[in-house]
């Protein structure tokens, strides 16, 4: 239990705590310092980066959550309110992740890779927008984690 939690935990923090720093301080910085070509090269790489992170995390976070509930808990039905909430958040988020990755995040790549830059333009909007979305829904679960113990 202590390894998957530690695990569990671990992986929150890098998809979170990553989202969080993209969004508030890597973004504006970029948007003000660089123009559209070199910006939407910088937010191919990192990406790059950061997915296959975010993709280890996504795995792990499933895998850990999943053996938590069904092993030590001996399923969702033993487990509380908050359990379930962080669960269904955690699978919003996937999916969202799944779609980022694989539809704006692709033609991001295409467009920069073939210097397209307007549309490149379109798709690191799209990411944006996305990310924001799984950001805030990251914080939440992480207040549902810590807190939903103590009200549900």
């Amino acid at each position: 239990m202590v390894i998957a939690l530690t695990l569990h935990l671990l992986s929150a923090v890098i998809w979170v705590g990553g989202m969080f720093f993209a969004y508030v301080a890597l973004r504006p910085v970029a948007a003000a310092l660089l123009e559209p070509p070199l910006r939407l090269q910088l937010w191919q790489a990192v990406f790059a980066r950061f997915f296959i992170w975010v993709s280890v995390a996504v795995v792990v976070l499933l895998a850990t959550g999943l053996w938590m509930i069904l092993d030590v808990y001996g399923g969702f039905a033993n487990v509380r309110p908050y359990v379930h909430i962080m669960f269904l958040i955690g699978l919003i988020m996937m999916a969202i992740y799944g779609h980022l990755f694989f539809v704006p995040y692709q033609r991001l790549c295409r467009a920069v890779n073939s210097e397209d830059w307007p549309t490149g333009g379109q798709q690191l909007a799209q990411i944006r927008k996305l990310v924001a979305v799984n950001l805030s829904l990251g914080v939440l679960v992480v207040a549902v984690a810590g807190g939903g113990r103590y009200l549900m």
